[in-house]
């Protein structure tokens, strides 16, 4: 302020040469942001030639004069001068004027308006200079404002984008709150039917969020809002628009009527609805609105829209409920309030606020834009039908009953929260579709099983760890004498034709094969100290025993056991028995160890040999040599995983297949069941009424376990 001259400035406001009032509106709009020169500026009389500026002039002049008022306002002073002419010129120039710098100016000054608070004096003497009723009579001059506003997100300059929402979140933020329900209804609608949301959710998920950041989150906390609204609003068959929704949805489900006489005994009849009109729409009564309770308006809206976009396909469901009995249809009424339940409670709207984006961008920061962001609530619609068809897909596939709905509605929460709650904020909608119809029920359960692991975690997690402990103590040695007891009863391979030797330079006489047989059986010693076997050419009918298994191998001279058998072979969670008994020719499992460096091995060897992973002595003399001791060939996973991992527990080392590892965890978990079985309902963890015993009366003993879930 001290090196410009306020007085001169003003002045030169007033020149008639367009070109001196253009150079005082740029100096003009980068001074009076500072509120002391604001002051000054006002008391010198360039209020008045500002405004006059903003109404007549044209070109920069122009945009100089429509950013210094918007500034003005900012530091909210200057409101005197705001009338309706003001607020025409202004709506006016948003609507026909081209020019990026003039509108962002002109944005700028009815977003203040918008949003400038009301005073006393203000509500007495001016009661519509401000807020959305102020934006009304020139609005209804030019209907095209709303258009041209929401066009204006598309737009390629980031100012201007911004400050177009900005005036959209202003206008709703100020309808939401200080106007009736059908008034903000229908600007809502107005806005929706131009396509705000969709361009929104664009901006949303482009890269470019620094201007856009503070709108966006404002957006979001606004929509959160106007959904917790349209809940609040009670269902009322009184008002035409509820009883409308209700009868569009009936008429969806293309209805059919009886045919009964008419009473003044002529020979016509007349049509008249089922008196299950609605509980064929999956309702539990003939009267729906109190179903309504929980989900309000929000609910009638959601089951209106799934009806109206997906006719076909809901007229096609009823059909098909219609045939089956009574207690196995899928209430599809009361599946869709559910779902909207759920999208209530999974995006938290019950807590939004209006000022939710201030306090979200005061305590977050940039890095955390990517979580805060949620584009999928402006997918609302689309979600909610995606849920509606992962709920009826879970329906048929499980074969569930009436009684079964909490169960199926708490597999639809569950699913939101892995597909949409997992979901980045640049992952398309469709994507999140795609994944919530290929989501099988089987993930789901081992999902809900987990969770209701970390809620046992969060009761008695430090009992729950020391359990785990004992429990994966106990799993590994029972899984450990069961695999160590395969080796004990022996098992037949196929002998690859091997070579006299595989240490030292390779002759001719090496080459030459050792044997002529094709089978091989193995067996560990009852002392468990030397794995016995033998070669044959025919596989005799009974098994051999240890007194013809002539060839032996200490395991205390073994180093290591290797084997191209990788840890997730068998680690798929579709593969079944099958699978693990499947022929496998190129498995093979090699048990290395030491001699001394004058002595040969004097068994068959294969030629080519893996490198030892895991040595067993490390300490081994030098003068001693590691060797092939011996190669076996698994004809099948299950075969190669009892093999290789009971030879490795044998040696005291870790098993490293996938199916003993599961074995382990199976056990485990089994163990940890069996264990809270002893916990009592009546534990003070626990409060309410006791579960209800199943009887068994009319069973028999004709049951199994099915512990491998096939």
């Amino acid at each position: 302020m001290e090196s410009i001259n306020v007085s001169e400035l003003v002045e030169r406001l007033g020149s008639h040469e367009d070109a001196v009032r253009k150079m005082a509106a740029f100096k003009l709009q980068s001074n009076i942001g500072d509120p002391s020169f604001a002051d000054v500026f006002i008391l010198e009389g360039g209020l008045n030639k500002l405004r006059y500026l903003t109404l007549k002039a044209t070109g920069n002049t122009l945009a100089y004069s429509l950013s210094s008022f918007s500034r003005l306002l900012e530091v909210d002073k200057g409101w005197e001068y705001v009338n309706q002419d003001l607020i025409e010129r202004v709506v006016e120039l948003v609507v026909t004027h081209p020019l990026v710098n003039i509108l962002r100016g002109a944005m700028a000054i009815l977003v203040y308006i918008v949003s400038h608070p009301y005073t006393a004096s203000t509500r007495i003497s001016q009661p519509d200079s401000f807020g959305f009723q102020a934006l009304k009579p020139a609005i209804a001059m030019y209907p095209q404002f709303l258009e041209m506003l929401v066009s204006r997100l598309s737009a390629a300059d980031h100012a201007l984008c911004t400050n177009a929402l900005q005036l959209i979140n202003s206008l709703m933020r100020e309808a939401i709150t200080n106007s009736s329900e059908p008034e903000w209804g229908k600007l809502i609608k107005k806005l929706q039917d131009l396509g705000v949301i969709k361009a929104v959710y664009t901006l949303m998920q482009a890269t470019a969020l620094q201007d856009l950041s503070q709108p966006l989150l404002e957006f979001q906390a606004l929509t959160k809002v106007l959904l917790r609204r349209w809940r609040d609003v009670a269902v009322d068959m009184d008002k035409n628009d509820h009883r409308r929704a209700l009868k569009g949805i009936h008429l969806a489900s293309n209805p059919e009527r009886a045919s009964t006489p008419v009473e003044n005994g002529d020979d016509g009849s007349k049509k008249q609805h089922s008196p299950d009109k609605w509980r064929r729409l999956g309702f539990e009564s003939e009267h729906p609105a109190w179903e309504f309770e929980e989900t309000g308006y929000l609910g009638m809206m959601d089951l209106t829209d799934y009806t109206r976009k997906h006719e076909d396909e809901f007229r096609k469901y009823l059909l098909e409920q219609g045939t089956k009995p009574l207690l196995k249809r899928c209430p599809i009424a009361r599946a869709s309030l559910a779902v909207t339940a759920l999208l209530y409670e999974h995006f938290e709207v019950e807590k939004a606020d209006v000022d939710d984006a201030k306090f979200q961008l005061a305590f977050d920061s940039r890095a955390n834009l990517d979580k805060i962001l949620k584009p999928m609530i402006l997918q609302w619609s689309v979600i909610h039908a995606a849920g509606m068809h992962a709920f009826f897909r879970f329906w048929r596939t499980t074969g569930a009953e009436a009684e079964d709905f909490v169960k199926i509605v708490d597999l639809v929460r569950i699913l939101l929260e892995a597909v949409v709650g997992a979901a980045t904020r640049t992952k398309e909608v469709h994507e999140i579709e795609k994944e919530m119809e290929d989501y099988d029920v089987q993930r789901l359960r081992q999902l809900q099983m987990e969770l209701l692991e970390l809620t046992y975690e969060d009761t008695w997690g430090q009992h729950l760890r020391q359990i785990r402990d004992e429990l994966n103590h106990e799993a590994v040695q029972f899984v450990k004498e069961q695999r160590v007891r395969c080796l004990l009863a022996g098992a037949w391979f196929p002998h690859h034709q091997g070579y006299k030797s595989d240490v030292g330079p390779v002759t001719r006489q090496d080459l030459k094969p050792s044997l002529s047989s094709s089978h091989r059986y193995l067996k560990l010693s009852h002392n468990r100290r030397f794995l016995h076997y033998a070669d044959f050419e025919h596989r005799p009918t009974e098994d051999p025993g240890l007194e013809i298994l002539h060839e032996k191998v200490d395991l205390t001279s073994v180093s290591s056991v290797t084997s191209n058998v990788t840890a997730n072979d068998t680690n798929s969670s579709s593969s079944t028995i099958t699978d693990m008994n499947k022929p496998s020719s190129s498995t093979r499992i090699t048990i290395s160890g030491y001699l001394s460096t004058s002595s040969r091995p004097n068994t068959p060897k294969a030629h080519n040999r893996t490198p030892s992973k895991s040595t067993f002595n490390n300490n081994a003399p030098t003068n001693r040599r590691e060797v092939t001791l011996l190669t076996i060939y698994p004809q099948t996973h299950s075969l190669a995983s009892e093999w290789l991992d009971g030879l490795l527990m044998l040696l005291n080392q870790q098993p490293i297949t996938a199916e003993t590892n599961r074995l382990i965890t199976m056990v485990q978990d089994y163990g940890l069941k069996i264990r809270l079985l002893n916990v009592r309902f009546d534990d003070m963890t626990f409060a309410g009424d006791p579960p209800e015993i199943p009887t068994r009366v009319g069973l028999d003993e004709d049951y199994y376990y099915d512990i491998c879930g096939g």
